[in-house]
Formats: C-alpha cells, structure tokens, sequence
C-alpha cells in the first residue's frame, strides 16, 4: 500500500462537494479550492505517526482546515489506536480521514475547529479523593509509574498498623474511630499485606508481618 493509493478516494470526495482538487502543490499532498473559502490541505499517510501530525500542524500556517487521511483500522488494536489518535487530533484541531482501499469508501471522523473539552464528574471526583488521601506531599511529580509510591490504601493501612503497635488488638469500628480511616474495618479484615491477624469476632492485631513492616 502507498500513500497515493489514498489521493483517488479523497479526491472524489472533495469533488463531489465541489471543490476543484489537486494533488503535490508545494509541500502538501492535496489541495483543495471552493470560490473563495479557504483552501482544504489534506495530508496522506499510511499510518498515524508523529511525523504526519507535525505535517497537519504545519499546513495550519496556511490554512485553519487540515485533514489527516490514513487507511481504514484493521482489527480492534486498529480501533483502539484510531480512537486515541483522534482525541489527540481534536486537541489540535486538525480533521481526520479514513479511506477503505476495497471499495474506496471514506469515513470522516472529526473536522477541523477549536478543541472544547468535555469534563466528565467521575475522574475528577477520583481525582479530588486520592488528592485528598494523600495527605502530605511526599512524592515528587513525574516520577516513574508506581516506583515507591505510598497509596492512600497503604498509607492507612500504615496508619492502623501503627495503631495496633500501641494499643494492641481492637475492633475494627474502634480503630476508625482512634485513626480516622473510614475503611478501617475492611482494610484489616482483607489483610492486604498481611500485617494482621484475627484474634477475634471482628477483633484484629498486628502480625509478625506487620511489626517487620513498621520496624
């Protein structure tokens, strides 16, 4: 497959909306004229990369109606990839373009114009709760993914740990009320990391494992 096996199906599409089509004009790959709007530049490739979405960014200095056309996704790894190549594509306001080689078909997924987020309750309101558990600020932003992160579920089960160090074995309604983890009853009870022990109906103590955790 080739770039130009792309140009014939895109440029019927543009011709039949009216514009009159060209191909290889300076350093775009089609170019396309309707009376006096501004030009359509759309770019070929076989494959999203790096390199056309500079390209796209490039031809913007030109002209706000940029198309990125790329061949149909195979399988679904193809539709995942398409999908998060368009999110990328609406942040910077370019369009985009599917062409299906068998029959010629071609699917456009987004137009060019300004990216206005769509905020959604649920990730900000986890958000808000890890920043929230965290407590102090002890991890420095940008770090590699998980390396000697504390979670907030370790560090409560920190917390009652510690607890249990001074006080010994208690309930599990009582250790929330001494720590302040609301989920005190079910971080001892599912033993995470081991450090507790059942000593009793709803009673809990630290472990062997707990106290080698601490120390």
């Amino acid at each position: 497959m080739r770039e130009t096996d792309l140009y014939p199906p895109v440029k019927a599409l543009l011709e039949a909306q009216g514009y009159a089509v060209k191909g290889e004009i300076g350093a775009a790959d089609v170019v396309a004229l309707r009376g006096a709007e501004p030009p359509v530049i759309v770019e070929l490739k076989t494959g999203f990369s790096l390199a056309l979405i500079h390209q796209g960014i490039a031809r913007q200095a030109v002209t706000p109606h940029v198309y990125l056309a790329v061949p149909d996704p195979a399988g679904r790894r193809g539709l995942v990839a398409l999908r998060a190549n368009l999110k990328l594509a609406r942040r910077l306001a370019l369009g985009v373009l599917t062409v299906r080689l068998r029959d010629g078909h071609v699917t456009a997924h987004c137009d060019p114009g300004p990216f206005r987020p769509r905020l959604t309750a649920k990730p900000r309101e986890r958000l808000l709760r890890a920043f929230a558990a965290r407590g102090p600020d002890s991890e420095a932003g940008g770090g590699p993914a998980r390396a000697g992160r504390i979670t907030a579920y370790r560090r409560d089960a920190i917390t009652l740990a510690a607890h249990l160090a001074r006080a010994g074995p208690c309930r599990g309604r009582d250790a929330r009320d001494a720590t302040g983890v609301p989920q005190a009853t079910r971080i001892l009870r599912d033993n995470h990391y081991g450090w507790f022990e059942r000593t009793g109906p709803g009673v809990y103590a630290l472990s062997v494992a707990g106290r080698a955790a601490l120390d």
